[in-house]
C-alpha cells in the first residue's frame, strides 16, 4: 500500500495520457487570474490584522483604562475566534458558491472594522475584534481552495508563492505598520484606514468573483463544531495563558482549559472517523492518510511556532533590552518581512522547477542557524545585528513555506482541498498561539529567576530571551530532520468545474 495515496477513499481513475489533457490545463483560463488577485489582495488585507494590535497595547491601556491583562484579550479573542471559525471552513466551501463564502467574509471583516474605529470602550472594541477574526478565518482556507483548483498542478508553486506573501509577510509587518500609524495617529487610525480597503476589496469582489466551484448539498454535524470550538478554543486559550500564569497574573490555571481542549479535540477525532464513512465529517481526516501532507504540514508547524514565538520576544528585546521605541521596533522588524515578501514568488517558481527538497531543506537550515544565533542576544548587541538575523530567519522562512504549503495541499485530491486549507489553517493558529506560549513562559519564568538571583531588570530580561530562544533552536532541528522527507507532489490536475 502506497503512502502518497489517501487510500481510504476509493481509487481515483487512471490518468488520460498526456496528449488527452486539454492545453488550457497549462495555464489559468480568462478570468481566473484575476479571482485569484482579488482573494490575494483581501486576505492579505484580513490577516494584517491578526499581529495589528501588539505593539497598540501601551497606549490602548492608557486610553481605554485597562490592564495588560485586559488587553491582551484583544489578540487572544481574535486568535480563540479563528481556532473556532477555521475548522468549519471545509463545509462551508462545499456547501455553498464562491462568491457568496467571499461575499460573506468581507462583510464580516469590514463590519468588524468599522465596529473597532468606532468603539467608545474595550468592551465594543472586543467585539469589532470578534467579528473582524469570524471573516478572517474563512479567507485563507478559501483563497487556498480557489487556487488549488484554477491553477494547473504544474505552476502552482507561483501562486502559492504569493499565498505565503499573505499567510507569513502579513502578520510580520502587521507590528511595523502598527507602529507608524501610532507614532502620530491615535489608535482608531489602524482601522479607519483599513476599512476603506476593506470595503474596496468586498465591491470589486462581488462584481468580478465568479462562482468557479459546484457546491453540493451538505450536512452540517452541530456536534462536532461545538467538539471542534471547545477543543480548539481551549487549546488556544490555555496555550495563550501560560506567560499570564508565569508571572501570576493569569485568571485561571492553564492546565485547565488545556485538559478541556485535549479531552474535546479526542471527541472531536473519534467522531469525524465516524462521520467520514458517509461523508458527513465537519473536518475530513483522511487527508491524513497522504504522507506528503502529513510530513509537509508537521514542518509547517514546527515553522510557524519559530516565527510566532520569534514576533513576540524580538520586540521585547528591542523595547526593553535595548530601549528602543514601538516605531524604531517596527522599523528594525520591516527588512526581514520584505525580504519574505520578495522572495515567496521567486520560491514559488523555484518549486515549479525543482521541487520543495532543494528549498525547504536550505531554508529549515537558514532558520535554525538564525535561531541559534539570536540565543546570543544581550544588552551589548547592535541593532543592526538583530536586524541581519532577523532578514535570515525570514529569508529562511520564505525558502519553507511556499514549498510546504504546495507540497501538503497539492498532494490532495481535489475533493479533500477545502479539508486539507481548513486543517493547515487550523494548525497554523494552533501553532502560533504554542510558539507564543513557549517562548513568552520560557522569558518570563528566566527573568525571574535572574531577578530573583539579583540581575537587574535589563539584564534578567536579556536571559529570558536567550533561553525563549534555545528552545525555538532545539525546535527548529527536529524541522531540520523532517524536511529531508519532503516530496514534491504528483503533478496531477484536479477536476474543475465553472459554475457561473
Amino acid at each position: 500500500m502506497s503512502t502518497n495515496e489517501d487510500t481510504t477513499l476509493p481509487a481515483p481513475p487512471p490518468a488520460a495520457a498526456p496528449a488527452a489533457v486539454p492545453a488550457e490545463r497549462d495555464r489559468l483560463a480568462p478570468g481566473d487570474g484575476t479571482v485569484i488577485a482579488l482573494l490575494l489582495v483581501s486576505a492579505f488585507v484580513v490577516i494584517l490584522n491578526e499581529t495589528i494590535m501588539g505593539v497598540a497595547l501601551p497606549r490602548l491601556m492608557a486610553d481605554l483604562g485597562i490592564t495588560a491583562a485586559t488587553g491582551q484579550w484583544l489578540t487572544t479573542g481574535f486568535m480563540l475566534t479563528m481556532a473556532v471559525v477555521i475548522p468549519a471552513t471545509g463545509f462551508i466551501m462545499e456547501r455553498f458558491r464562491l462568491r457568496q463564502v467571499f461575499v460573506a467574509a468581507m462583510s464580516l471583516f469590514s463590519l468588524g472594522t468599522a465596529i473597532a474605529a468606532v468603539a467608545p470602550g474595550f468592551e465594543l472594541l472586543l467585539v469589532g475584534r470578534i467579528v473582524q477574526a469570524s471573516g478572517t478565518a474563512v479567507m485563507m482556507p478559501l483563497l487556498m481552495t480557489t487556487a488549488l483548483t484554477l491553477v494547473p498542478a504544474a505552476s502552482r508553486g507561483r501562486t502559492m508563492g504569493m499565498i505565503s506573501v499573505v499567510i507569513s509577510v502579513a502578520p510580520a509587518i502587521g507590528p511595523t505598520i502598527s507602529g507608524i500609524i501610532l507614532n502620530s495617529l491615535s489608535w482608531r487610525w489602524m482601522f479607519i484606514i483599513v476599512l476603506p480597503i476593506a470595503l474596496i476589496a468586498l465591491g470589486l469582489g462581488t462584481w468580478k468573483v465568479r462562482n468557479v466551484t459546484a457546491p453540493r448539498h451538505a450536512r452540517l454535524d452541530v456536534l462536532s463544531l461545538l467538539l471542534s470550538a471547545v477543543g480548539f478554543g481551549g487549546l488556544i486559550y490555555g496555550l495563550s495563558s501560560l506567560g499570564e500564569s508565569a508571572t501570576g497574573h493569569a485568571p485561571v490555571a492553564p492546565w485547565v482549559p488545556v485538559l478541556v481542549g485535549v479531552l474535546a479535540l479526542a471527541a472531536f477525532v473519534r467522531r469525524q472517523f465516524g462521520l467520514q464513512r458517509t461523508s458527513g465529517a465537519l473536518m475530513d481526516l483522511r487527508v491524513f492518510a497522504n504522507r506528503s501532507f502529513t510530513v509537509s504540514t508537521i514542518v509547517l508547524v514546527t515553522s510557524f511556532m519559530g516565527l510566532f514565538g520569534t514576533l513576540i520576544v524580538l520586540p521585547i528585546f528591542l523595547q526593553t533590552v535595548l530601549e528602543l521605541g514601538s516605531l524604531e521596533t517596527g522599523l528594525l522588524l520591516l527588512p526581514g518581512g520584505a525580504a519574505m515578501g520578495v522572495l515567496s514568488p521567486v520560491v514559488g517558481r523555484l518549486f515549479d522547477r525543482y521541487g520543495p527538497r532543494p528549498l525547504v531543506t536550505p531554508g529549515a537550515v537558514l532558520v535554525s542557524g538564525a535561531l541559534w544565533l539570536l540565543t546570543t542576544l544581550h544588552a551589548g548587541t547592535p541593532a543592526g545585528m538583530v536586524v541581519a538575523v532577523h532578514t535570515l530567519l525570514s529569508v529562511g522562512l520564505a525558502f519553507m513555506f511556499t514549498p510546504l504549503f504546495t507540497s501538503a495541499l497539492g498532494s490532495l485530491r481535489a475533493e479533500l482541498y477545502g479539508h486539507g486549507s481548513a486543517i493547515v489553517g487550523t494548525v497554523q493558529q494552533l501553532a502560533g498561539a504554542a510558539g507564543t506560549a513557549l517562548f513568552v513562559t520560557v522569558l518570563s519564568t528566566t527573568s525571574a529567576d535572574s531577578l530573583a538571583g539579583g540581575a537587574t531588570a535589563l539584564h534578567a530580561t536579556a536571559d529570558g530571551v536567550r533561553s525563549a530562544f534555545v528552545w525555538g533552536g532545539v525546535i527548529s532541528l527536529v524541522a531540520l530532520a523532517l524536511s529531508l522527507l519532503v516530496r514534491r507532489p504528483p503533478l496531477v490536475p484536479g477536476p474543475r468545474t465553472p459554475v457561473h
